[in-house]
């Protein structure tokens, strides 16, 4: 299960983040050549970082390369990290889902293709193309469901006595599709229970007891486990954020995120997929079960010939001329990548018990760089097709399957992508610079990567959208350059219009607070815009408050989430109010520059509530 900022705080606090992140460029250190070297400069990592502990695996083949705990696995009792600490590691769950699918499916059991409401019509959920395009059991391991993400509340149950039933009945209606299902991948932690739940229906028993029958103890991953168990309380590793120690959560749809599990465990876990399905001369699943889990197979974009992409809980990650498969998670202060190169047979997996995803990128990149040292490139660099092509992609993108509906009015101002073509050449990068990547022409609607060779763009049609551009995972539809940079600079202008107008407000009421009938109108003039603006203030701090522990402020009904809740609804109210004074005002006698300010800050304002209010981010009951 994979906590990302859209689940760590209330849709309608993050406007402030629509300025861009400055990245600082890194010069890379020298290669690690040896175990010993690699180790260091980990610990090296853990220490310039802050990061508490790390447990490490890495395979080749049918051998356990190097099994480790590096640091701190508590440090209030100062206990070191070793081989058999449990770490947790989140949506790498997911994974166990897919492979019982499989493994069922192989069967006889179940199929990828059936029906979902077929096979279990309790579990509710709400698909409008359910005639047309109903939703199928890859559906839910693909992400492409269409639903929203788990909503705040949902993480927010920590009852550990739940069945998986009880977890799939509490909010239901999050399992709404807002995509026709089969078209976008959208992540969601509501598809893998719901296909666990159907593992249980076939096999009459509970998932967590299925996995430990026919995964864990075949695999020899002794220690794993979902729960909290007295194991996991005498070896589990505390979880930090921000050096706090975290309570242990309990997930409420287990199969997305709950495993407890060891460096040992993770290692034999990788041997299993490096050596395609197999434990010793024992294949658990059949290979042809492996490549369909890692080969992206339902949205319209993999049917016209996308590479890259989200399989069944296993995803495309690109490293120089690799591919390796990949799965990550994360909780509350705890983070895992799990990564192998089937073609090398190859694998490591990373857990660290704090919420830093730096040091969790840094170990990464030094362990890929050790493992793919030895290797020859997995493909040939690709060249342009060689006749001139029409250029049919060039263009301002904005995204359009986003993981939460509701954070959707801040990812299609700050997520505006550019494409151009040179030549047979295709590029792409963020509106304003950074993530550039390059593509190159196979044919007039397909690109691919010229590192790994893997199709890695294609332009085809959405039935809900019509022409739209899947870049990996994104999928994109072309707007007007007006748009993508009118939205963008007029964030910006209001963002500082609100500002300002905090800061100078206070000076301006108290500067002409006197009763003469003059500053009278000015005040009248200055008061409403300047509280529209320190409602939307005063929700943002609310909502940063809240984001430090999101599951316990925000996604249970209290002071901070209802006051949140109430004060935007004000600032939409105060917003229109505002305008409707000014506009009563406008004989007023002020000074006209000063009217004209508080003018356009009422106009931004408005502009502001409509537009959150058009993507639901107003009045947002986020324990809901």
């Amino acid at each position: 299960m994979i906590l990302t900022p859209e689940t760590r705080s209330t849709v309608f606090f993050l406007c402030l983040l629509f300025c861009p992140l400055l990245l600082v460029a890194q010069t890379k250190p020298k290669a690690p050549a040896t175990i010993q070297e690699l180790q260091a400069a980990i610990e090296n990592v853990l220490k310039e970082t802050g990061t508490p502990a790390v447990g490490v695996a890495l395979v080749k083949g049918d051998s356990t390369v190097w099994v480790a705990g590096l640091g701190q696995a508590n440090l209030e009792k100062k206990v070191q990290a070793t081989e058999n600490t449990l770490f947790r590691i989140g949506s790498v769950s997911k994974m166990f889902v897919s492979l019982a699918i499989l493994k069922l499916q192989e069967e006889g059991r179940v199929s990828l293709k059936a029906k979902v409401r077929d096979l279990v019509p309790e579990i509710e959920y709400t698909n409008p193309w359910e005639k047309t395009a109903p939703i199928l059991v890859e559906h839910l391991l693909e992400h492409t469901t269409g639903w929203d993400d788990m909503h705040l509340a949902d993480y927010a149950l920590n009852d550990p006595a739940l069945t998986l039933k009880q977890g799939l009945d509490f909010l239901p209606g999050t399992r709404t599709s807002r995509l026709m299902p089969g078209t976008r991948m959208a992540y969601s932690n509501s598809g893998p229970p719901v296909a666990a739940y159907i593992i249980e229906k076939i096999t009459g028993q509970r998932f967590e007891d299925y996995i430990q029958e026919q995964f864990f103890r075949p695999l020899g991953m002794t220690t794993a486990t979902y729960f909290a168990s007295e194991l996991y309380r005498q070896r589990g590793a505390t979880l930090y954020v921000n050096h706090v120690p975290q309570p242990y959560w309990n997930i409420s749809v287990r199969p997305s995120g709950a495993i407890n599990a060891s460096p040992k465990d993770m290692a034999r876990m990788l041997r299993f997929f490096v050596n395609r399905g197999r434990v010793g001369d024992r294949p658990l699943v059949q290979e042809a079960s492996l490549k369909r889990m890692e080969t992206p197979s339902t949205t319209t974009g993999a049917r016209a010939g996308l590479d890259y992409g989200y399989g069944l809980a296993n995803y495309s990650t690109p490293y120089k001329q690799f591919v390796y498969r990949s799965h990550s998670g994360g909780v509350n202060g705890g983070l895992t990548d799990f990564s192998y190169l089937p073609a090398h047979q190859v694998g490591y997996a990373i857990m660290i018990n704090a919420g830093n995803g730096n040091a969790l990128g840094q170990i990464g990149d030094l362990i890929r760089r050790f493992q793919t040292a030895p290797f020859q490139a997995d493909s040939a660099r690709k060249k342009p097709v060689e006749q001139k092509l029409a250029d049919a992609i060039s263009g301002y993108y904005v995204p359009i399957n986003p993981r939460v509906q509701k954070m959707y009015f801040q990812q299609r101002i700050v997520d505006v992508k550019r494409l151009w073509r040179s030549g047979n050449f295709l590029f792409s990068r963020n509106l304003f610079g950074g993530g550039l990547e390059t593509h190159v022409a196979v044919t007039d609607r397909q690109y691919a990567s010229p590192e790994t060779g893997k199709i890695s763009v294609v332009q085809v049609q959405d039935p809900l959208a019509g022409e739209v551009v899947h870049v990996g995972s994104l999928v994109l539809m072309r707007i007007s350059p007006v748009l993508a940079f009118g939205q963008y600079l007029l964030s910006i202008i209001w963002l500082l219009y609100l500002l300002g107008s905090v800061i100078f407000g206070s000076v301006w009421l108290i500067r002409y607070g006197r009763t003469s009938r003059g500053r009278k109108e000015a005040r009248n003039v200055i008061l409403w815009p300047f509280l529209t603006s320190l409602l939307f203030v005063a929700t943002t701090i609310l909502g940063i408050i809240g984001g430090q522990d999101p599951m316990e402020r925000l996604g249970q009904m209290g002071v901070l989430s209802v006051s949140a809740l109430v004060l935007s609804i004000l600032f939409a109210l105060a917003a229109v109010w505002s305008g409707i004074t000014l506009i009563r005002q406008r004989k007023a006698n002020v000074s006209r520059t000063l009217y004209w300010h508080m003018a356009v800050l009422s106009a931004l304002n408005i502009l502001a509530a409509g537009y959150l209010t058009w993507f639901g981010a107003i009045g947002v009951p986020s324990w809901h």
